[in-house]
């Protein structure tokens, strides 16, 4: 990477991040094991929640949450259309239906509740929000519309690790939350994820389910609080290791401060983009703590959006697309899906721009800079 490169993200690593690896190989024991257990201890005292369950990954946190709820084929799950593909993914392995909610606009880029509420039907058995970015959806409405028609509640706060609302933080507001500790997450460790759950009989669930179904885990055995094992249901393995774990404990040691740190930026990137004529900034009148996991705009037109991502391009500026529309995908073409007109304007239109703790102000400038004379 040239000096003057600025990636779309970077990882907020460190001495810190040494001395955990280094901490587990010293102990010899790099599979699931007591780093593990200090990581799901620290992350639901975090966000004072009952259980937190320490996965693969944030995909097999979504495939987990999907079958301690029970869910099958036949079901209908009402997700987002604009999200990362992994949900809607996993409703088709599942046998499922999805459901695709347009979102609210393009300045608020989370699931519609009116939509939700009006795409119900007597097969649903799910809804699945996003917290787009790291700003949390309308729980309060959401939440009022799942209660009255008894179907079940996901949050997907991938992008939401330490976001919180009026209401609580995000991962505790609905009956079971998932979480992605991918490489340009606020909390990067790799591969890694998390459940998270108020709910005991789903905690049971998941946490039998991530292991083969087994009632105990080779670190049990280890220290002699268990000879055998039992095996109550089929399972995957879903676990997590401890190396990932140590890294994960590091990470959320450092999650306030590096939080607070994109907060500044994306502040900083809002005095220089505020004012462009027609295009939009998401999230401008949010009430909440956001994690701030990604700096959007969006263009007033697709030609605007492809001059500046060009001209980004050309400065060794770095962009991406969250996300493009997931009924438009060729593996969700046959499934019909009306009135997602918000949905496919803000796929057309949005740049994600650079946004990282890491990333320094005069770098914002650049950025700022070259979107500002390329639309002039």
């Amino acid at each position: 990477m040239s000096e003057a490169r600025i990636p779309l993200s970077d990882l907020a690593y460190g001495p810190d991040e040494e001395a955990a690896v280094q901490r587990v190989l010293s102990r010899r024991w790099i599979t699931m094991g007591p780093e593990v257990e200090a990581f799901e201890q620290e992350f639901a005292a975090m966000l004072g929640a009952r259980h937190a369950l320490a996965v693969a990954n944030g995909t097999a946190a979504l495939h987990l949450s999907y079958l301690a709820l029970g869910l099958d084929a036949g079901d209908e799950i009402i997700q987002p259309a604009i999200n990362f593909v992994a949900s809607a993914n996993l409703t088709l392995m599942i046998g499922a239906h999805p459901v695709f909610a347009d979102i609210v606009g393009l300045d608020e880029p989370t699931i519609d509740p009116q939509r939700v509420a009006a795409l119900i039907t007597p097969a649903t058995r799910a809804v699945v929000v996003m917290h787009y970015g790291g700003y949390l959806c309308r729980m309060a409405e959401i939440r009022a519309v799942c209660k009255e028609k008894g179907v079940a509640l996901i949050e997907d706060a991938c992008h939401a690790v330490g976001a919180a609302h009026e209401l609580g933080m995000a991962g505790t507001l609905g009956d079971i939350a998932c979480f992605s500790f991918f490489g340009n997450k606020n909390m990067a460790v790799g591969e890694g994820g998390m459940v998270v759950t108020n709910r005991d009989d789903l905690a049971e669930k998941v946490r039998a389910l991530r292991s083969h179904g087994m009632t105990s885990l080779s670190w049990d055995r280890h220290q002699g609080h268990a000879r055998s094992y039992e095996v109550v249901m089929p399972g995957f393995n879903y676990r997590l290791d401890d190396l990932h774990a140590a890294l994960g404990r590091s990470q959320l040691a450092k999650l306030p401060e590096n939080n607070k740190r994109r907060r500044t930026l994306v502040e900083l990137y809002r005095r220089h983009l505020d004012d462009l004529p027609g295009w939009t900034l998401p999230f401008g009148a949010y009430e909440g703590d956001s994690a701030y996991h990604l700096m959007t705009v969006v263009a007033p037109d697709e030609s605007q959006r492809e001059l500046v991502v060009k001209a980004l391009a050309e400065k060794d500026v770095q962009t991406s697309l969250h996300y493009p529309c997931i009924p438009r995908f060729q593996a969700f073409q046959s499934i019909g899906h009306d009135h997602l007109e918000h949905s496919d304007a803000y796929a057309a239109r949005t740049i994600t721009l650079p946004l990282y703790p890491g990333l320094r102000e005069e770098q914002v400038e650049r950025i700022a800079s070259v979107i500002r004379d390329a639309v002039d």
